[in-house]
């Protein structure tokens, strides 16, 4: 088959021929249906060596979902043809965070490992996981469609849930940059809380998107976005405040319109750094930073889906596309999120 690998650091990834695996005990061989592009695989692309522990090559892609194609040994909880979400962080499955379905805070295993990220992941026509229980049944959603919901979904679903106590009735969030994963969070945001939802970006496009998905307010991100938000508020700041980029200009808005009591979550990784002492942020704030969600959390996400209440605005690709799209995605072009189809 053909996947698109990992082969060097600081290297563009390459098309390669490999053999389809075959699952051994405890595996599931899944025939991959969508594999989503994540603006995180570009900061992978650019790591150094050693900055991250995975040996080389590996298939990229760690947002899938597809069908279960044939299972190892002593496998009993998922049958062939199974429409199925893959669990993206694959813990020890023995910790005490792996035994509640936490993987992504796994005590064992290194941060950032599972498929795609240091295993094979999904663009490529197949792929192994491991074991059924990163295995979350879809239920009659679509692969290609629910291929986000388990990183760009999942995230900001995590992250809107642990904050759920402060968006009482009255109460505001922000969400800064929305991209795929910012798209979500709107849409999350509006199902789960009360709260009324700013949406802020530099891309007046992708604004317009959020008011469709359900922002209150849009705010340009630029040297007024601060006096905007404050004025929307009016002058509290926001109870809950969401960076989905994680830069130094965008955590220092994140501070500048968060108000006291409240929480402050980053998001994303772009690699920002703020100051943090008594008197730079508002009394008590709560700053926090998060990595995906847990096994049970995703089947919440997919449940959401499935009654309609969140929607990936995906663009498809065919797998031999890859690299056109991890380009326009590095230009800003990706309107929603991207999702590569190995299988059509």
């Amino acid at each position: 088959m053909k996947a698109y690998r990992m082969t060097k650091w600081q290297a563009p990834p390459e098309f390669c021929d490999i053999d389809i695996p075959e699952p051994g005990p405890g595996e599931v061989l899944v025939k991959v249906g969508g594999a989503g592009v994540c603006h995180s695989d570009l900061h992978v692309m650019e790591y150094p060596e050693g900055a991250l522990p995975y040996p080389l090559p590996f298939t990229l892609g760690h947002e899938n979902a597809g069908w279960v194609e044939k299972v190892g040994a002593g496998v009993r909880d998922v049958t062939a043809g199974e429409p199925v979400a893959v669990y993206a962080v694959w813990g020890c499955g023995r910790c005490a965070a792996c035994l509640v379905g936490a993987d992504n805070y796994c005590e064992k295993a290194p941060l950032f490992s599972g498929g795609g990220l240091g295993f094979n992941g999904g663009m490529a026509s197949h792929m192994i996981v491991p074991s059924a229980r990163f295995l979350v049944p879809l239920n009659g959603l679509d692969p290609r469609e629910a291929a986000p919901l388990t990183d760009a979904g999942l995230t900001t679903y995590h992250a809107v849930k642990r904050s759920l106590s402060v968006l009482t009735p009255g109460s505001t969030a922000v969400v800064i940059g929305v991209g795929g994963l910012g798209q979500m969070a709107v849409q999350i945001l509006k199902a789960l809380s009360p709260a009324r939802i700013i949406a802020v970006d530099v891309s007046t496009e992708k604004l317009a998107a959020a008011k469709t998905l359900g922002a209150d307010e849009v705010v340009v991100s630029d040297d007024r976005a601060t006096a905007s938000i404050q004025e929307l508020t009016h002058g509290r700041g926001a109870e809950l405040v969401l960076d989905v980029v994680g830069s130094d200009a965008t955590l220092q808005l994140a501070l500048s319109v968060s108000r006291r009591l409240g929480h402050l979550t980053l998001v994303g990784i772009a690699g920002g750094q703020a100051s943090f002492n008594y008197l730079s942020v508002p009394t008590e704030l709560s700053l926090a930073s998060t990595f995906y969600g847990s096994i049970p959390e995703l089947t919440e996400v997919l449940t959401l889906a499935q009654a309609g209440k969140i929607k990936t605005q995906s663009e498809l690709y065919p797998l031999d596309q890859a690299a056109l799209v991890y380009k326009r995605l590095h230009e800003g072009k990706i309107q929603g999120r991207a999702v590569i189809t190995p299988n059509g």
